[in-house]
């Protein structure tokens, strides 16, 4: 199943001095002191012109990392003499992050980190402005954001879903809490359909497609190695509540798009065996975002011989 959770970590170096800083990616800042003691920053070194008239001594590099997440990224904008940390969501669904210092050096934010957002779709906010407490020095810090998908206001209402395959007879290999990889709150809820590779995965529920992922091809059962490398399809209800539809086919198991709108009982992919997971199969839930974390929750379901009964079970 994929994680519920993105992480994504920000170090940069800031100066009392104007810093020039970079989008939020892996790079390099350059650190060097002039004739008067000053303490210098930049995204790229001193030219050789600027170095002679101002007498910098040795440039120092400076790496910083910002890992790329597939929820949201943090990027870090300069603003006259403070920073704003912002937070893109690259998702059609609304999500939640935390931003947090993991280490500061005479860097304060507004809010007091840790502060939490809730985005819109495909938006964009100011989560903390960073400032130096102390304005007559430099600092250094490191950012961490985590970001959970959904809105941590949803309400979910008391709605039927429909079998989300398309086939006669059906069977669960793993239902409610199942000890194999149902004992999480993410998965707790979660059903476990046996079903061939290739077979047709049906929209549950009306819905928007929040997010796809389409680019596994392997499965096994090293969680370390296979839980985050399922093909997916998270699709968002109108009461705020999320359906998964998980271990999709490689190459062509995705047929949807980002931003879709769905109908219950349309195709949307097909059934695979991709990520963690012991052999063919869906892995459905209906999951909610309570504060920062995703929990699956229960609900109902009817087939083609009427209600499904979606008790325990194991792989």
């Amino acid at each position: 199943m994929p994680r519920p959770t993105s992480f994504i970590v920000l170090s940069l170096i800031l100066a009392a001095a104007t810093l020039a800083v970079p989008a939020a990616r892996a790079g390099k800042l350059y650190r060097w002191t002039d004739r008067n003691g000053v303490t210098h920053y930049g995204d790229r070194a001193p030219s050789d012109a600027l170095a002679a008239a101002t007498g910098a001594a040795e440039v120092k590099v400076i790496p910083y990392r910002s890992e790329p997440g597939s929820i949201a990224r943090l990027r870090v904008q300069q603003d006259g003499d403070r920073y704003l940390a912002w937070a893109d969501n690259s998702l059609a669904g609304p999500i939640e992050v935390r931003l947090d210092f993991n280490h500061s050096n005479n860097i304060i934010g507004s809010p007091l980190l840790p502060a939490s957002a809730t985005l819109d779709p495909r938006a964009s906010a100011v989560v903390s402005v960073l400032s130096a407490q102390d304005p007559g020095r430099g600092g250094d810090f490191e950012l961490s954001m985590r970001s959970v998908p959904g809105d941590p206001r949803a309400r979910p209402q008391n709605a039927e879903y429909l079998l989300p395959l398309r086939q006669q007879q059906f069977r669960i290999d793993q239902g409610y809490g199942g000890h194999f990889s149902h004992s999480e709150p993410e998965h707790r809820y979660a059903i476990d359909f046996a079903a061939d590779i290739g077979t047709p995965v049906l929209a549950a529920r009306e819905g928007t497609v929040m997010q796809v992922e389409s680019d596994f091809d392997k499965a096994g059962l090293n969680l370390e190695k296979f839980g985050d490398r399922a093909n997916f399809v998270r699709i968002l209800h109108d009461d705020g509540t999320m359906a998964l539809y998980a271990h999709l086919k490689a190459d062509d198991g995705v047929m949807v798009r980002v931003g879709q709108r769905v109908r219950a009982g349309q195709q949307i992919g097909l059934s695979g065996n991709t990520g963690f997971s012991t052999g063919p199969h869906l892995h459905f839930a209906v999951q909610v975002n309570r504060g920062m974390r995703l929990e699956s929750i229960p609900f109902r379901m009817t087939g083609p011989q009427g209600p499904l009964r979606l008790g325990g079970g194991t792989r």
